[in-house]
């Protein structure tokens, strides 16, 4: 009885659906099977897919259990196999199965990496244990990409990285999640800013050369949301936001899926690029953690500019002004990260909830550059994160989970140093000073919600999903010039944050007797965004006349002359000015969607699939999103996919409604730049239209294979983007009476075209003296752009050659990383060697500032003492690499000698690692 109510129901929700998504009469007599004679269309295709789930449901006896390892853990994936016949299921990710057998078979249990066992069903429950044996990277079931249970990265229609990060953690001295990405996943690409406000705090990453907002973030399958900070300076991802992947502790991550491939028809806006989807960990019974120390090495191997105290390494006088230096040092970012994970179970029906905390320290570091910048280096940070993952069983087919964490950050970093001019008040800061932007960072997170199963096997998933991010700014070791000797020497500027609440309702189903197995899934998203500017206090924003009062009235008012230049000295802030009540923005917007997919296994060796979304923004309208994607087994070894699908990214609040006074500095001196919202008079007056969303397509046709102790994949991609928002260069306003000489905007102001090949090869043996493991992998990626819609505006200024190079260097063209690991009884090493090619940029003087590759090793060496205890000692950039020297006139866009590309201009980094296991 209780199928025939689902069967109903769920008849009832595909005709509503279907009338509410398509609107169309037409489809209503396709439901009552009077089909036209019409070709079919793609929204006849997503009819088509809707139709499938309501065909199957069936009612049998069933033999059910746990496949569990040796540790307690559940074990995903595990392929169970009726004796003799091509009966089969995959174990869930609680490690639960089910399946239909004859009276008295024997089932089979195997799984990659574990020890196949055959077991009698003899009673209507049987639970597994699995012996571990050589696993292989490749062959992990993942949840991104497919809503199939039974999907590995082999055998998807698309290219997935499935990344152990505890494997990556113990071996690596790579402290933070954009650091361990950036030389495990081919096309994933991140640095350390240095000069760039916000940037220096939270680390811009990208995907095969995108936009840091055109990857969709996910925690456990739901949307993260997104950093409220816009990238402005000459930043990967200018004019961008991104997801904040560093407020996730390492710690508490179990591993991390990386779909390589447009996934808008599956996920919705900003998977242009793909998805990066963090898995948290849900073991029990179980402390682990460790303790980490590490130092940069601070001598830049020559490229120094004589007579600068930098040749055995050199730091700012913080206590000072900051234009001073003091003490030589040999090393210097030293950092102190401390990590533990526990987890214990909750009732006896598998309940659990697993905890991690994490703290970071980090010191500053500081490298060559001229003399308008003299803090060039990383920011000093100190953070605390704490994450959460429970799930309580309510009964046996029926759990409550939830997961979220709380991060913070105090972050540290020089901004450019002034040292002449209106902006030095003598008496303040003889010789000039150099500001520091710090920032309070908040970013908070938990999503809560049921999941269960009917008994005809539907799975049913409703759950909720909050975050917000929030910048707060301090600005230390300044001047608020108008007020001269007035002047306090630091200011509340103000901030940002932006929130994001999203409902999701999933539902799915796994048909094993259709063809050789079929898998649907469709559902609904509401989601809320709001972004906030706030003002700081006055002193950050405003310029005093000569009586000490804000200038409310330029015509009566006038601030304080400079006695030397004879300029009228600025207001606000220096190094950051602050937020005023004129920026404040408080603005929000919904939306809705709706998405159906499927994948068919039409034989065993062919799987097709397919997928639509339709989504419906309060601010600018909808799209309709469709993919198409099929695998298709060569030989038992070897196989073929390929994709093709449509995509978008709704233009963010922050690109909308962002906007800002600054002081924009380079070699030439500093000008006040004002950074209009779109949606502003000033926009309009310069042409710029209403920000829009920005359309893809994609395409990926590629192969796998699997031969033993040896996994490859292969996988071309070719993306298209129109209409991409850009931020513009610099327009002369000195005529507009905005008390600025410059203006730029956002814009739908490009079109691109990318194509590129990523490989992943993968081998894994055992020895009698050893286990010997290696991994190559390598992104090839070549950018263009098609077309710059300035419009009537001049296009040099618009996006000009500068702007154009910043685009195309958001990846290197190419990256390749060869991974060697050994390791014997208590004793295991690794040894990674990363080659990054060629970028180009252009600099402030309008010439070409060429950055030649660069091959860097890493190391590293662990002993295990005893069962609980583990050290660790490596280097990263062990030789002390960096980036080719720039001339020197300081037109790099940071000031420093050398841009934020490749692997960064840090240095060398030494560390030791105690791992700990309770």
């Amino acid at each position: 009885m209780f199928n025939n109510i689902i069967l109903d129901i769920s008849n009832e929700i595909f005709k509503h659906f279907i009338n509410i998504l398509l609107k169309k009469t037409t489809f209503i007599k396709l439901i009552n099977k009077k089909q036209t004679k019409k070709p079919l269309t793609m929204k006849k295709i997503a009819l088509l897919l809707f139709l499938l789930n309501s065909a199957f449901l069936f009612a049998q006896k069933e033999v059910s259990g746990l496949v569990k390892d040796k540790s307690g853990n559940p074990l995903p994936g595990v392929n169970i196999v009726e004796k003799g016949t091509s009966n089969g299921v995959s174990t869930d990710f609680e490690g639960s199965f089910r399946i239909k057998v004859k009276e008295g078979a024997t089932l089979v249990f195997s799984y990659v990496g574990f020890t196949t066992v055959e077991k009698t069903a003899s009673g209507d429950k049987i639970n597994i244990v699995l012996s571990e044996n050589d696993g292989q990277v490749l062959n992990d079931v993942v949840v991104v990409g497919s809503r199939n249970a039974k999907r590995t990265v082999v055998n998807s229609a698309v290219p997935i990285d499935v990344i152990n990060v505890k494997d990556v953690t113990t071996q690596s001295g790579k402290i933070e999640i954009n650091q361990l990405l950036q030389y495990v996943a081919p096309s994933f690409n991140a640095n350390k800013q240095s000069g760039s406000d916000g940037a220096d705090h939270v680390d811009p990453a990208s995907l095969r050369g995108m936009g840091p907002d055109q990857t969709l973030v996910l925690i456990n399958g739901k949307r993260r949301h997104q950093s409220s900070l816009i990238n402005l300076f000459g930043t990967r991802g200018r004019g961008n936001t991104g997801t904040d992947l560093n407020a996730i502790p390492a710690a508490s991550i179990k591993r991390i899926e990386i779909l390589r491939d447009g996934a808008s028809a599956q996920y919705g806006s900003d998977a242009i690029a793909g998805v990066i989807n963090i898995v948290t960990n849900d073991n029990v019974d179980e402390l682990t953690g460790s303790v980490t120390y590490g130092v940069f090495n601070t001598h830049a191997k020559g490229e120094f500019l004589p007579g600068t105290p930098n040749t055995k390494g050199f730091r700012l006088d913080q206590n000072g002004n900051g234009n001073s230096y003091g003490k030589d040092q040999d090393f210097d970012g030293g950092s102190v990260r401390v990590a533990a994970n526990y987890g214990t179970g909750i009732g006896s029906k598998g309940g659990y909830v697993n905890v991690t905390g994490e703290f970071l320290s980090k010191n500053k570091t500081l490298r060559p550059a001229y003399d308008f910048r003299k803090g060039f280096g990383d920011a000093e940070m100190t953070g605390v994160n704490l994450f959460a993952n429970l799930a309580i069983p309510i009964s046996d087919k029926t759990e409550f989970y939830a997961f979220g964490g709380s991060n913070f950050r105090d972050t540290d970093a020089y901004a450019f140093t002034r040292n002449d001019g209106e902006r030095v008040v003598e008496s303040v800061y003889p010789g000039g000073y150099t500001p520091r932007i710090t920032s309070k960072i908040n970013d908070n997170s938990i999503a809560a919600g049921i999941r269960t199963e009917s008994s005809g096997g539907w799975k049913f998933d409703l759950s909720n999903t909050f975050g917000k991010n929030k910048f707060q700014y301090d600005i230390k070791g300044t001047i608020n010039a108008s007020l001269e000797e007035k002047s306090p020497h630091e200011f509340d500027a103000g901030g940002h944050s932006l929130l994001q609440n999203t409902t999701n309702f999933d539902i799915s189903k796994n048909y094993e007797s259709v063809l050789s197995g079929l898998n649907i899934a469709f559902g609904a998203e509401f989601r809320v965004e709001q972004f906030e500017i706030f003002a700081g206090e006055e002193g950050s924003y405003a310029t005093y006349d000569t009586d000490g009062k804000p200038i409310t009235d330029p015509t009566t008012q006038s601030a304080p002359i400079d006695p030397v230049t004879g300029e009228p000295r600025p207001g606000g802030s220096q190094g950051f000015p602050g937020y005023s009540p004129a920026n404040e923005v408080n603005k929000d917007r919904t939306n809705f969607s709706l998405y159906t997919d499927a994948e068919l296994d039409v034989t065993e060796a062919w799987m097709v699939s397919g997928a639509l979304r339709f989504e419906n923004y309060s601010d600018f309208g909808s799209t309709l999103n469709g993919k198409l994607a099929s695998r298709l087994k060569i030989t038992d070894h070897i196989n073929a996919r390929g994709s093709i699908s449509t995509g978008f990214r709704a233009p963010s609040l922050a690109q909308i409604y962002y906007n800002l006074r600054f002081t924009n500095f380079n070699a030439s001196g500093a000008t006040e730049v004002l950074l209009a919202p779109n949606d502003s008079p000033v926009t309009r007056a310069f042409g710029i239209e209403k920000l829009n969303e920005e359309k893809a397509v994609n395409a990926s046709l590629g192969f796998t294979a699997s031969f033993g102790d040896f996994t490859a994949t292969i996988d071309g991609y070719y993306i298209q983007v129109k209409d991409r928002i850009v931020l513009t260069g610099y327009f002369d306003a000195s005529s507009l009476n905005l008390g600025v000489s410059e203006a730029q905007f956002f814009a739908n102001g490009v079109d691109t075209s990318t194509h590129g090949l990523d490989l992943v090869f993968s081998w894994k043996k055992t020895f009698d003296f050893g286990q010997f493991g290696a991994t190559l992998v390598g992104n090839i990626n070549d950018m263009k752009i098609d077309k710059v819609k300035n419009g009537t505006l001049d296009e040099a200024i618009f996006f000009g050659k500068r702007e154009k190079a910043f685009l195309l260097a958001s990846a290197p063209d190419n990256k390749f990383g060869l991974n060697l690991t050994y390791a014997k009884n208590k004793f295991d090493a690794g040894l990674a060697f990363t080659r990054f090619s060629k970028v180009v940029l252009v600099d402030y003087a309008d010439e070409d500032d060429v950055y030649n590759p660069r091959l860097i090793t890493d190391l590293t060496v662990g002993y295990q003492f005893t069962k609980s205890l583990k050290l660790t000692l490596g280097s990263n950039n062990l030789f002390n690499v960096y980036p080719t020297k720039q001339d020197e006139q300081g037109n790099t866009e940071a000031g420093g000698y050398w841009d934020a590309v490749q692997m960064g201009f840090s240095g060398a980094y030494y560390y030791a690692r105690l791992g700990f296991n309770f």
